[in-house]
């Protein structure tokens, strides 16, 4: 799939839910085909997702949301620590506020997990999945992510949290995970733009109260009871940079049926356009 040299508007809006607004983002137009819904990882927003949806937005109506306590939603409520389960029902109840029937669904990290949910809750609606890197922790690394990982954030009179932020932001990119910070943890990555680091520190700094809350849902998600329940046609992705990749052989055979396929992800115009384009061939196949 060629990509146009000027890219697709992306605007931006609110649905209404109990919980107070959902933000989104979209891109495209309607061509008589569903619409693609689109999750984002965590920590950010759908802000992350930009690159994909001026993409896709080029070809199709697309839409995506940030979750509850992420980016520009409002906060959960929903006791201290919901489920992932919860945080699907949000993005159905903003779907529903939007007048959105049935859609195609791409979910990535935290964003696939949730997508999941949505898959086993209302597969009448979900006519294909896309699930873009997957995690599969043991036991003992599930408990020591769920302890470290994503700490709740203390807001002080000395902007602790802006510097805090800015390094859990930036430390991803070099360690996996962020907080073993030594040569047997590196990531092989590089830092990606000032511009990017930029914005998607902004978008967890928005969120500072409440972007572990769902951070802790996806981390503690039960994959392995969960996956297979999924009924519709299924695609699980990763990327070669992707730190997921490692979990790749072990999550791919979790929903029956599924297909499966390592991209060279979206970090550049060369590896987007091949990304989407192969994303598009699944999404497009006659059923």
């Amino acid at each position: 799939m060629s990509l146009n040299a000027t890219p697709v508007r992306i605007s931006r809006g609110f649905a209404d839910v109990a919980e107070g607004q959902v933000h989104y983002r979209t891109a495209g137009q309607a061509h008589g085909g569903p619409p693609l819904i689109m999750l984002h990882p965590s920590p950010g927003s759908a802000k992350m997702l930009e690159p994909l949806l001026g993409a896709v937005g080029q070809r199709r109506w697309v839409l995506a949301t940030d979750t509850l306590g992420n980016g520009d939603s409002s906060a959960p409520r929903h006791g201290e620590q919901p489920p992932i389960a919860y945080f699907a029902d949000a993005h159905l109840r903003a779907l529903d506020a939007l007048g959105v029937g049935s859609f195609d669904l791409y979910g990535s990290h935290t964003g696939a997990n949730i997508a999941c949910e949505i898959a086993i809750a209302q597969p009448h609606r979900v006519r294909r999945l896309i699930l873009d890197g997957v995690s599969l922790y043991e036991p003992e690394e599930q408990a020591e992510m769920l302890a470290n990982y994503a700490p709740g954030v203390t807001i002080d009179l000395h902007g602790s949290q802006l510097n805090w932020i800015w390094h859990f932001v930036r430390d991803v990119y070099l360690f996996w995970p962020w907080y073993r910070r030594d040569a047997a943890h590196r990531r092989n990555l590089g830092l990606p733009s000032a511009d990017e680091l930029h914005d998607k520190v902004v978008e967890v700094l928005k969120a500072a109260r409440t972007y572990h809350v769902p951070y802790r849902a996806a981390i503690a998600y039960d994959k392995v009871a969960r996956l297979p329940l999924v009924r519709v046609p299924t695609l699980m992705a990763c990327a070669r940079t992707d730190m997921f990749l490692t979990y790749f052989d072990r999550v791919k055979d979790l929903i029956p049926g599924s297909e499966s396929m390592i991209t060279p992800g979206t970090g550049g115009a060369e590896a987007l356009a091949e990304t989407v384009g192969r994303f598009a061939e699944f999404l497009d196949r006659t059923p």
